[in-house]
């Protein structure tokens, strides 16, 4: 697959033979259905664990899949897409932008690591605290004569 740009090293090259169920993973976006916001990328929406891609586990849900033995999906409709893939034969080599480990729009919609429901609650703690001392300075001053 020579004469792509992408040159990132989140970007692999994965080869897949299809089993009896397919590739095993579903797809999202194209140019007219975008998932993400200013992107028309397709990308992998579920694997299905006993599937060609979840026994091979390099391909996860949120990866973008940037060329199909060699057809790049960039400008691709969904269905333009979904029948690229439906047709690629059996072995099926895929271009593919693994997803940021801080991606937070994508198909599993996680958070960054360092973020805590704990700190969440720290934080409205501290708010609940700051309205009881300003309700009790409020209400002294109400008091004076």
């Amino acid at each position: 697959m020579n004469g792509f740009l992408y040159s990132s090293p989140n970007v692999v090259d994965i080869k897949l033979k299809r089993g009896p169920a397919g590739l095993g993973f579903n797809i999202v976006g194209g140019v007219d259905q975008q998932y993400i916001m200013n992107d028309s990328g397709i990308y992998v929406s579920k694997i299905k664990e006993d599937g060609a891609a979840g026994l091979d586990g390099r391909l996860q849900e949120g990866d973008k899949i940037l060329a199909i033995n060699g057809v790049k999906l960039e400008g691709q409709t969904h269905r333009d897409a979904v029948e690229l893939f439906r047709t690629a034969g059996e072995d099926v080599e895929l271009r593919v932008l693994k997803k940021s480990p801080c991606h937070t729009n994508g198909p599993n919609g996680s958070q960054p690591e360092h973020q805590s429901p704990v700190s969440y609650w720290t934080v409205l703690a501290a708010l609940a605290g700051a309205a009881a001392i300003f309700s009790l300075i409020y209400i002294r001053h109400l008091s004076k004569p």
